[in-house]
């Protein structure tokens, strides 16, 4: 059942509660460190505002475990959102109570109000059907515009929806549904291109892509880990060991199969640790000294990635092919970047770091130069969703509108 999107639905005058997802990282001074998730979700909020809804939004921060913590107040992200839209925003001191009931009820349409972090309630981590319902009494109609955080059962994305008559997705969670879907039924030749850690997760989400894929390209850890399998050498190397019996397998897979599984031709290793090294060197071939740690692909790697992408016509990438935290081991990836800048394929760029430097080498997002891309906030969600697993929030609302 295909849930409505917040244009669908009449929402002038009317209170709308916005679920999103604000868990973005903060520094000691409670300053935030990556304003990306609060951007992504501006334009549904702007939309109710032009529309003279009175506009509500929630979200929860950390894991506060339902106590209070200074810390993890919403007050920061408050004024950010007071910034960026030009506008105040009411703040109360909690998420339901008589504060919120006051303000609600004494708002003008286009205004906004700021409820304090769910997650200080143990309601909101119970998925509590009575914290729910007093989250909604504040409310007429239902907005999900937390993708990323749509797999997670909690009241404000679960319980919630019960005491809604009307429920939809705001403008990123549809895009997020609507370009994922493109990858789970991809226009053929399909490259998939894998790097990054957690080999063990990505796996299994290649293993549900083996009737649907071309080619899978790896670099970083993911990497590592197949060359090990291979019969290769990887030095000093991190190499995901847990992950080695389900590597073996997806390779015999995609034999069977006739998927091209293709590993750098050359790759960037140091002497040492990221801490200290004098200097990086270009090794070729899969026999790594033991003296060495891979930390980006070489050269070779880049241009013979960049070859096989010129035919594809669908691409999923997810996880850098470097130690992006040295901006020395990133040049791969950025290289990456630039390759699919210049394609005509489809492009879905999944993972925090990943989507951080394409945003980084291509300008603000709305203004990329990658025309064909779309960059995912949904993270471990949206490979869950290409996965086939059925995300919880989206079935609530599903469950609402039959």
């Amino acid at each position: 059942m295909k849930v409505p999107s917040i244009a669908e639905k009449d929402i002038s005058g009317k209170r709308v509660f916005i679920r999103v997802d604000f868990d973005v990282p903060l520094n000691k001074e409670r300053q935030v460190l990556n304003e990306t998730k609060i951007l992504s979700v501006i334009p549904t909020i702007r939309y109710a505002i032009e529309q003279k809804a009175k506009v509500i939004i929630a979200s929860s921060l950390g894991n506060t475990k339902g106590k209070f913590n200074k810390k993890y107040s919403l007050e920061p992200i408050g004024g950010i959102l007071s910034r960026i839209l030009n506008t105040e925003i009411f703040f109360p001191e909690n998420s339901i109570g008589e504060a919120v009931r006051k303000i609600g009820t004494d708002m003008q349409p286009g205004q906004i109000m700021l409820l304090e972090n769910l997650d200080f309630q143990i309601g909101e981590a119970a998925n509590s059907p009575e914290f729910a319902k007093k989250l909604s009494a504040s409310a007429d109609i239902y907005v999900n515009e937390a993708f990323s955080a749509s797999d997670q059962i909690k009241a404000s994305l679960n319980a919630i929806c019960e005491f809604f008559d009307e429920v939809c997705i705001g403008f990123q969670f549809q895009k997020e549904i609507e370009n994922l879907d493109r990858i789970r039924n991809p226009q053929r030749p399909f490259t998939a291109i894998f790097g990054g850690r957690n080999v063990l997760g990505k796996i299994e989400i290649l293993e549900s892509m083996l009737d649907n894929v071309d080619t899978i390209m790896v670099g970083g850890v993911f990497a590592n880990t197949f060359l090990n399998v291979l019969g290769g050498e990887t030095g000093k190397s991190d190499v995901d060991t847990a992950a080695i019996y389900r590597a073996k397998k997806l390779v015999s897979s995609s034999e069977i199969r006739n998927i091209r599984l293709i590993l750098p031709e050359d790759w960037v290793t140091i002497k040492g640790n990221l801490n200290n090294y004098s200097s990086s060197f270009i090794i070729s071939g899969g026999r790594i000294p033991n003296d060495l740690q891979v930390v980006d692909i070489g050269p070779a790697a880049q241009a013979d990635f960049a070859k096989r992408l010129s035919t594809a016509r669908t691409v999923l990438w997810t996880g850098p092919l470097g130690i992006c935290e040295d901006p020395e081991f990133r040049k791969g990836t950025e290289a990456l970047v630039g390759v699919l800048a210049q394609s005509d394929a489809f492009n879905v760029i999944i993972g925090e770091n990943t989507a951080q430097m394409a945003l980084d080498s291509n300008g603000k997002e709305g203004r990329s130069s990658i025309s064909r891309s779309f960059i995912s906030h949904g993270g471990q969600t949206a490979l869950d969703y290409i996965k086939g697993n059925k995300l919880p929030a989206l079935m609530a609302m599903e469950s609402r509108i039959k």
